[in-house]
């Protein structure tokens, strides 16, 4: 029973890294989309401004 225990031990503890991991990706392309966004608007801005 103890090896059971164990094993139900270290499979809970790898999926709560596993979900820590996943979130900090998402996180991590959510901020990548928008600075994209946002390079893209200012670029589009310095383009309308300069008249081109």
């Amino acid at each position: 029973m103890g090896s059971f225990t164990g094993l139900v031990l270290y499979a809970v503890f790898v999926a709560v890294f596993f979900y820590i991991l996943y979130a900090v990706v998402r996180a991590a392309v959510r901020d990548g989309i928008g600075q994209a966004d946002e390079r893209r608007r200012r670029h589009a801005a310095e383009l309308d401004r300069d008249g081109a």
